[in-house]
């Protein structure tokens, strides 16, 4: 088993060591021969953005592979999902024990995530450096 995620994708543009890559993600069943058939058939683009040094060896419309390792994809699933899901019913348990209102401690576990998402904003940076694409050679 790799442990690797990789995407076949087009390069759409070339700008200061970022290359922009256009992929095609599709739903497992969107290979299936009866896929056009059926509603659950889906597929959406998306452009991911692979930050290199060296950009002079491609040019915009190259067929590229873009690669992340599973690591990456553990580390940006547990940013985005698993740390605010923890803060949110961590809150809601604990303002829900001292306030006794169901409401304010919805708004209050609702409010706690506004300082995670700013400071995840102001790091995004850090964050970019961490949790990146690389480009197959």
């Amino acid at each position: 088993m790799s442990n690797t995620i990789s995407h076949s994708g087009i390069i759409k543009s070339i700008s200061d060591g970022c290359i922009k890559v256009q992929i095609v993600q599709t739903s497992a069943c969107a290979a299936c021969k009866v896929a056009s058939h059926c509603n659950a058939a889906e597929s959406k683009v998306k452009i991911v953005d692979v930050f290199c040094h060296n950009t002079a060896g491609y040019t915009v419309g190259q067929e590229v592979t873009v690669w992340a390792s599973k690591d990456v994809a553990n580390r940006a699933l547990l940013l985005g999902f698993g740390v605010p899901f923890l803060l949110l019913i961590s809150v809601l348990m604990i303002a829900l024990k001292l306030l006794g209102d169901e409401g304010l401690s919805a708004l209050a576990a609702i409010a706690a995530l506004i300082p995670y998402y700013l400071a995840l904003w102001v790091l995004k940076d850090r964050i970019q450096k961490q949790i990146s694409f690389q480009l197959e050679s």
